[in-house]
């Protein structure tokens, strides 16, 4: 179940940090709201991942789900560069990714 906190408050990570953006600095309402009330709950579900999972494995996970999220995003929604070298780090936060979960004793 850990593991599924771990997820969702990764999932959550990569909705503040495009709620984030289109909040433009805090200046517009609606998206400014949906970016606090998405980093506390995913700061609550990464509490509740790390009673049980390795905080460096956690936090590490969680991170790099919101970078790679943010990547994705950045890429279909605000016209960021998706060149190879830009793909190839990410790839390479993936296969971290995995071989944290892979070698974490939980």
């Amino acid at each position: 179940m850990h593991w599924i906190y771990l997820l969702v408050a990764g999932l959550l990570e990569m909705v503040w940090v495009v709620g984030m953006k289109y909040s433009d600095g805090f200046t517009k309402l609606g998206w400014s709201a949906l970016t606090l009330v998405t980093m506390v709950v995913s700061l609550v579900f990464l509490s509740k991942a790390m009673k049980v999972l390795p905080m460096g494995t956690a936090y590490a996970i969680w991170t790099g789900i919101g970078a790679v999220g943010g990547v994705v995003a950045g890429i279909l929604l605000f016209s960021e560069s998706s060149d190879w070298p830009r793909l190839l780090c990410v790839v390479l936060i993936v296969g971290g990714i995995m071989g944290l979960k892979l070698t974490s004793a939980h």
